[in-house]
């Protein structure tokens, strides 16, 4: 069983005792704090909500629903929905915050609140501190009979959202109409059924065939749009001779692409493709997390663009894209933030995008992928031994390696020619992640064992 409670929401695995997993005793006490917490900072008394296709979404919806009615909150109910597509309604209803009950990328027994401030973004660390805290306190103050909150459904956000996405100027609908793309897509058995078929039909691609189209919850495979997650796509994509494949997560904020052969286009490589298109429309700056892939930043230069790179987490990045006034960013696990139609990772804009610029480029996906410099990542983690003290270690590796370019805003990144390294520490585990990235695959392989060796040789 876990519960994790992190400034961003609260995740957990469902069943067991209060306080070990996402019980309907924690589900409600995190409902009650998130709506105590808008109440002293807003007179406005409406929260969207939408789910994924858990199996627990129906349960945890209605422990919202009646939480916040209990606190005198009105709330609008998209059922099963993505989160883009929440994060637009709390805009579009003039909301005072939004809840997105989903799990993301984790396995089917996981779900979770993911809280939205009144932009229809995810709330900040300083307001989730404030928000843990009445949680921990339990100060809550529900209304008397006379003022309890209404409970309204509106399923008109799917076709809000599409349309949306066919009015945005890089669109081209009748350029993808013309190529005539034959699509496969992975669902896997959650909401991406419903919502990425009808955006495909409404960008005019004809022939789709959806794999895991059944919204059950249970996924068919680890949910994480991975490519070892994602063997059945790419032999569907072969045998049928179709264009691409597209894989998208439970609540379609992430997404990549499996070319014509069956090969992975890189899900590093969707925001690189994306990126490429919108500057080459309409010059700007880009970020991407630091734990991205360099490919972004050669892209952007090669437009005349700055690159910035912001920590780890989608609220960082957003805040960084604000900071330098982006015009394309995200992070390089498939997240396309795209930031005149809403600031947050949105996998349905992301397909919009991506197949404008096939249809533009005239090439087929392979050939595409193949017009970006290749980069590997080699991911690694190592499990630290009790009572370390990450601090001292970091201090130790930065003075190592101090006659190169260093970045500590999340961890520790250090810069080589044209590769690099990244550590940082898990929010949910005793482990540091390493990334590093090179042109060749050993090398980025063997650059992360040097550091693994060198953090070795400190922890002791």
């Amino acid at each position: 069983m876990a519960l994790i409670k992190s400034i961003s929401g609260i995740r957990g695995t469902i069943g067991g005792r209060p306080g070990e997993g996402l019980s309907p005793l924690d589900v409600v006490k995190f409902t009650a704090a998130y709506g105590t917490w808008l109440s002293r900072n807003t007179e406005n008394r409406k929260v969207v909500i939408g789910r994924d296709g858990r199996i627990s979404g129906e349960m945890v919806k209605n422990l919202v629903v009646s939480t916040l009615n209990g606190l005198g909150i009105d709330v609008v109910d998209l059922g099963l929905s993505t989160t883009p597509t929440v994060e637009v309604a709390v805009k579009m209803e003039n909301a005072a915050g939004g809840i997105i009950l989903t799990a993301s990328h984790n396995p089917k027994e996981w779900n979770a609140l993911k809280l939205l401030n009144s932009e229809g973004e995810f709330i900040s660390g300083e307001d989730g501190a404030q928000l843990l805290e009445i949680a921990a306190s339990e100060d809550f103050n529900f209304a008397d009979v006379n003022k309890l909150g209404t409970y309204t459904q509106d399923d008109s956000y799917l076709q809000k959202h599409i349309d949306l996405i066919l009015n945005y100027p890089l669109v081209d609908v009748e350029a993808i109409r013309k190529r005539n793309f034959k699509v496969v897509v992975d669902a896997v058995n959650s909401t991406g059924a419903i919502f990425v078929p009808a955006l495909l039909k409404a960008l005019g691609v004809e022939q789709v065939e959806v794999l895991f189209g059944e919204v059950t919850g249970k996924f068919s495979h680890n949910p994480e749009p991975l490519p070892e997650n994602l063997v059945a796509l790419s032999n569907e994509v072969n045998k049928s001779k179709a264009d691409l494949g597209i894989a998208v997560d439970p609540d379609v904020d992430r997404l990549c692409f499996v070319c014509e052969d069956g090969s992975m286009f890189g899900e590093e490589y969707t925001l690189v493709a994306v990126s490429d298109y919108v500057l080459s429309k309409r010059k700007g700056n880009t970020v991407s997390n630091l734990s991205s892939t360099r490919a972004l930043k050669d892209v952007t230069l090669k437009h005349g663009g700055t690159y910035t790179p912001s920590a780890v987490g989608e609220v960082n990045v957003v805040r960084k894209m604000k900071e330098t006034n982006a015009v394309i960013g995200g992070e390089g696990n498939g997240g396309i933030i795209v930031p005149d139609l809403h600031y947050g990772r949105d996998a349905l804009i992301g397909i919009g995008l991506f197949l404008s610029h096939l249809a533009h480029s005239g090439k087929g996906i392979k050939a595409l992928r193949n017009s970006y410099p290749d980069y590997f990542i080699s991911k690694n983690k190592i499990e630290l031994d009790k009572g370390v003290d990450v601090k001292t270690i970091f201090e130790k590796i930065k003075n190592k390696y101090k006659n190169q370019p260093i970045n500590t805003e999340d961890g520790l990144k250090i810069e080589f020619e044209t590769d690099w390294v990244h550590l940082r520490t898990s929010n949910t585990e005793p482990i540091i992640r390493i990334y590093a990235e090179s042109q060749n695959e050993t090398t980025a392989d063997n650059i992360a064992k040097r550091i693994m060796q060198d953090i070795k040789e400190f922890m002791h």
